[in-house]
């Protein structure tokens, strides 16, 4: 507080910043709140990988799936599960990379997966055995082995606006 400042009664008590300066309780509430509204943003702004990490996987199923039913043999088996493993990896290595995780991410994702992991494993084991090589089974098999994490990638849009 500078010399020619004087306190009359009454007034706020200055609080100090810690910045060599002095404020009142009331301005330096609107400070702090102001930068939760940034911080609260900025969680917002990179919580959206998110949705694009299950965007790039339910993509992935509208290939995968058909090459699963439809191709067969040691050569499929190999390609698949090469591709297979460096898609995983490359959007598990992103997920790594974000700085801000959703709220109750860990139960959210599994759940998904094990959706996801029904359905995928329900579409081989009737692709190799009641419906070999059946066109009909790639079709309708894909998009609903894309639809957990579509769903999953809508309902996280939806939170991050």
């Amino acid at each position: 507080m500078l010399a020619s400042e004087e306190i009359r009664p009454g007034d706020p008590e200055p609080v100090a910043t810690g910045l060599g300066e002095s404020m009142t309780e009331h301005t330096d509430a609107a400070v702090r709140l102001r930068g939760i509204e940034r911080f609260e943003t900025a969680a917002r702004r990179r919580g959206g990988w998110y949705s694009t990490y299950l965007w790039v996987f339910a993509a992935w199923q509208l290939v995968l799936v058909p090459l699963v039913v439809l191709w067969h043999g040691p050569v499929a088996a190999a390609v698949l599960a090469v591709v297979n493993a460096a898609l995983v990896s490359g959007i598990s290595w992103y997920a790594g990379r974000q700085p801000v995780v959703p709220r109750n991410f860990a139960r959210k994702h599994v759940t998904l997966i094990g959706v996801w992991a029904v359905m995928y494993v329900g579409t081989i084991v009737l692709g190799v055995t009641v419906l070999e090589d059946s066109v009909l089974l790639a079709v309708v098999a894909a998009p609903l082995c894309a639809l957990p994490p579509a769903v999953g990638a809508l309902r996280s849009t939806g939170r991050a606006a």
